[in-house]
């Protein structure tokens, strides 16, 4: 697999909290919902790829089952709204609303 992560793929990923894991992916997240907002399909496009490699990532390094039922539950939201005919009803708020805790406690982690 060619991964656009290439520092976090080869390890670096699982030394991150999980905090510093969901805010990062809440970045790649909100650089796919700006794009969209910007009608740049393309980059919106690349933006959801990198977020859903960060998910699988974190998907193989977590083993807490809470945790993995949690980012799994996620992974399919996100697809859904994303690529799919969103049956779960996310918005844009709310996908905002969901990584905003994750980006302020790792920040207030550090």
């Amino acid at each position: 697999m060619s991964y656009q992560h290439k520092d976090l793929a080869t390890g670096r990923w699982s030394q991150l909290s999980f905090l510093e894991q969901m805010a990062n992916i809440g970045s790649e997240v909100e650089r796919a919902l700006n794009w969209r907002i910007k009608e740049h399909a393309d980059y919106a496009q690349k933006a959801f790829e990198r977020a859903l490699e960060l998910i699988d990532l974190t998907l193989d390094h977590d083993k807490s089952y809470t945790r993995l039922k949690e980012i799994a539950r996620m992974r399919e939201a996100l697809v859904d709204y994303f690529s799919g005919i969103n049956q779960y009803v996310s918005s844009e708020g709310s996908w905002r609303n969901y990584f905003a805790p994750f980006t302020f406690a790792s920040r207030r982690n550090h």
